[in-house]
C-alpha cells in the first residue's frame, strides 16, 4: 500500500522518556513556580499602574456626575479634567483587555481550545497526519456509488476526544452506586440527585452492571450530550446506539436536488436507493403531490345507552356545532387546526376520529391537547360521558389498520416519474416489460393474496425506517408510514416505464421529538427542512413528506429492478455479508 506522509508544522521527535505531546508554552510552570518566576517585575508594574489609573479615574467621573446631576448640570459638557480621566479610562481599559482578554478572543476566533494543560494546535502538530491514496482504500462499492478518495487525520479523533473528557467514577460516586444496587436510591432519580446528566449516566450504567452482572462495553457512553435528552427522549440512559448514516442522491424532485441521509445497519440498501436516484435523474426527476395534511386522534367515550352514544354522534358530525366546536379545540396550539370529525359506534361506545393540521410537528400532542379541549368541553352537555380512554386505536397509531390506509394520517402524497427505455436497460438492467409484469405479479397479485393490508409495495418500509432514524421521526411510526401501492405501467407505445408510489399516511415533524437531537438535526439541515418554517406553517414537514415518498420511489425502482434481472441476491452475498475472519476478532 503506497502511503504519503505529510508533516504539518512538525516537531522535532521526542527524547526517550519525553512525553509526545507538550504542554502549551504559557503553561510549562508547575504548581510549585512562583507567580514572580513566572511574570516579570516590571510587568507587574505596569499591571498595578494600569489597575490604578483605571479605578481612580472611574471613581473621579462617577463622583463629578454625581454631583452634575443634584446640580443639574447637562452631562455631555464636560472640563478638561473630565476629559483627560475619559481618556485615561478608555486607554486602561484597552490595556487590560489586551493583556487578560486576548488568549480568549483568540480561542474565539481561531477555535483554539485547551484541556487540562495541553493545546489542541500544539497537539495536531506534534502528530503526523497521513493521506491515504485512493488506490490504497479501494473497496467494494454499491451500484451507483462513486469511492472517494479517503483522507484520514489520525491527530483529529483524539482532539475531539480531549474536548470531552471521558467520565471516571469518584469515590463519593461509590457509595450513590452502593445505593441503586440495593433499591434505596431509585436509578430516576440519579440526574436530579447529581445535577450531572453524564455522571448520572456513569453511574446508571455501573450500577446495571452490578445488578444483572452482564457488562456493557462494547456500548458507548462519552460522545453523547445527556442533557439534551432529559424529560423528552428517553429516560434512565445508560449510553447510545451507533448506526451509519449513509447518503443516497442526488433525488432530483420537483426541480430541486436532495441529498437523502439513510440510517442502517443493511448493506446494499442505500446503495440501491441510489442507483434508483440516480435513474431517476437521468430522466428529468421526480414529481410529488401532497393529497392531505392532518394528523389524528381517537378516544372512545362509553354511555348507558346505545342511543345516547348515537346521540352524542350525531351532534360532533353536524356542521352547525363545527366552528363552535374548533374553537375549543384549536386553543391547544397556535398551529393546530381541526379539520374534521368521524365517528363510529360499537354498542354503547362511541370512537371519534379527530383530524387537524398541526403545523411542522408530527403533533401527536397537539391534537391529543386539543382532543382532551373538546371532551372537557362536552362534558357540560354530556355529564354521562364516560371518557375511557385519549386514544382508542381508531386514529390508528403506529398499528397497521385500513382506516389510515383508506382515509390516511399525518401526510397523504403521491409520487412518480417516467423512466426512459436506455436508463431501463443500461441503469436497471432489466426492460420495461419485466417490470410490469413483475409489479402485477408480486406487488398487486402477490400482496393481495397474503391478505396485505397497505403493503402492495417491495420495500417500502426499508427506505422509510432508514430515513426516519436519520431524521429523528418516531420509528415506530414506520407500521402506517410505509403503507404504500407501487404501480408500475408501460407508457409511449410501451418503450418507457411510468412508476409511482402512493402513500396516504407518512407521519413525519421537523421539530419537537428526537428532531432537536444533534445528529438528527445536521440530517434535516442537510435536506433543508430544519426547525419550524417562519414564512409558511407546515412547510418543512410537508416537504420532508415528499423527499420521504420520493426515496421510496427510488428504493421501489432499484428492487424491482435487481428482482427482474435475477441480481437480488449475487448483491447482498457481494455487500450484504461481512468478510472479516471473527474468529480472529474475537481471539
Amino acid at each position: 500500500m503506497d502511503v504519503r506522509r505529510r508533516h504539518l508544522n512538525p516537531l522535532p521527535p521526542p527524547t526517550a522518556g519525553e512525553p509526545l505531546l507538550k504542554p502549551h508554552k504559557y503553561q510549562q510552570t508547575t504548581n510549585n513556580t512562583k507567580a514572580s518566576d513566572a511574570l516579570p517585575l516590571p510587568l507587574y508594574l505596569t499591571n498595578g499602574v494600569f489597575f490604578t489609573l483605571f479605578f481612580s479615574v472611574a471613581y473621579f467621573l462617577l463622583h463629578r456626575w454625581r454631583e452634575k446631576i443634584r446640580n443639574s448640570m447637562p452631562l455631555h459638557v464636560v472640563t478638561l479634567s473630565e476629559l483627560a480621566a475619559v481618556v485615561s479610562l478608555i486607554a486602561s481599559v484597552i490595556y487590560l483587555l489586551g493583556f487578560f482578554g486576548i488568549d480568549f478572543v483568540q480561542s474565539v476566533l481561531t477555535g483554539r481550545h485547551t484541556h487540562d494543560g495541553w493545546d489542541v494546535e500544539d497537539e495536531i502538530n506534534s502528530v503526523d497526519r497521513f493521506v491515504i491514496e485512493e488506490d490504497s482504500l479501494k473497496k467494494p462499492c454499491g451500484a451507483g456509488i462513486d469511492c472517494l478518495p479517503v483522507v484520514v487525520a489520525p491527530a483529529m479523533a483524539a482532539v475531539l476526544v480531549a474536548e470531552q473528557p471521558a467520565l471516571v467514577l469518584e469515590a463519593e460516586d461509590e457509595e450513590v452506586i452502593k445505593s441503586v444496587v440495593a433499591g434505596t436510591t431509585p436509578s430516576y432519580s440519579l440526574e436530579t440527585k447529581l445535577g450531572d446528566c453524564r455522571k448520572a449516566a456513569l453511574v446508571r450504567r455501573e450500577a446495571l452492571q452490578r445488578i444483572t452482572g452482564k457488562s456493557l462495553g462494547g456500548l458507548p457512553l462519552d460522545g453523547f450530550d445527556y442533557d439534551s435528552i432529559l424529560g423528552q427522549c428517553c429516560e434512565m440512559p445508560v449510553g447510545y446506539i451507533q448506526i451509519p448514516v449513509g447518503i443516497a442522491g442526488p433525488l432530483l424532485l420537483d426541480g430541486r436536488e436532495y441529498s437523502v441521509p439513510m440510517a442502517t445497519t443493511e448493506g446494499c440498501l442505500v446503495a440501491s436507493t441510489n442507483r434508483g436516484c440516480k435513474a431517476i435523474h437521468l430522466c428529468g426527476g421526480a414529481t410529488s403531490v401532497l393529497l392531505r395534511d392532518g394528523m389524528t386522534r381517537a378516544p372512545v367515550v362509553r354511555f348507558g345507552t346505545a342511543k345516547r352514544a348515537a346521540e352524542l354522534k350525531f351532534f360532533l358530525e353536524d356542521d352547525m356545532n363545527f366552528d363552535t366546536l374548533s374553537v375549543v379545540f384549536n386553543k391547544s396550539s397556535r398551529f393546530a387546526r381541526l379539520q374534521g370529525i368521524k365517528c363510529a359506534i360499537a354498542g354503547k361506545n362511541l370512537y371519534t376520529r379527530f383530524t387537524c393540521s398541526t403545523g411542522d410537528a408530527m403533533g401527536m400532542n397537539m391534537v391529543s391537547k386539543g382532543v382532551q379541549n373538546v371532551l372537557d368541553f362536552l362534558q357540560n352537555d354530556f355529564p354521562d360521558m364516560d371518557v375511557i380512554g385519549i386514544s382508542g386505536n381508531f386514529c390508528s397509531d403506529k398499528k397497521p389498520a385500513a382506516v389510515n390506509w383508506i382515509e390516511g394520517r399525518g401526510k397523504s402524497v403521491v409520487c412518480e416519474a417516467i423512466i426512459k427505455e436506455e436508463v431501463v436497460r443500461k441503469v436497471l438492467k432489466t426492460d420495461v416489460a419485466s417490470l410490469v409484469e413483475l409489479n402485477m405479479l408480486k406487488n398487486l397479485t402477490g400482496s393481495a393474496m397474503a391478505g396485505a393490508l397497505g403493503g402492495f409495495n417491495a420495500h417500502a418500509s426499508n427506505i422509510v425506517s432508514a430515513v426516519y432514524i436519520a431524521t429523528g421521526q418516531d420509528p415506530a411510526q414506520n407500521v402506517e408510514s410505509s403503507h404504500c401501492i407501487t404501480m408500475m405501467e408501460a407508457v409511449n407505445d410501451g418503450k418507457d416505464l411510468h412508476v409511482s408510489v402512493t402513500m396516504p399516511s407518512i407521519e413525519v415533524g421537523t421539530v419537537g421529538g428526537g428532531t432537536q437531537l444533534a445528529s438528527q438535526s445536521a440530517c434535516l439541515n442537510l435536506l433543508g427542512v430544519k426547525g419550524a418554517n417562519k414564512e409558511s406553517a407546515g412547510s418543512n414537514a410537508r416537504l420532508l413528506a415528499t423527499i420521504v415518498a420520493g426515496s421510496v420511489l427510488a428504493g421501489e425502482l432499484s428492487l424491482m429492478s435487481a428482482l427482474a434481472a435475477g441480481q437480488l441476491v449475487n448483491s447482498h452475498m457481494k455487500y450484504n455479508r461481512s468478510s472479516r475472519d471473527v474468529t480472529k476478532m474475537s481471539s
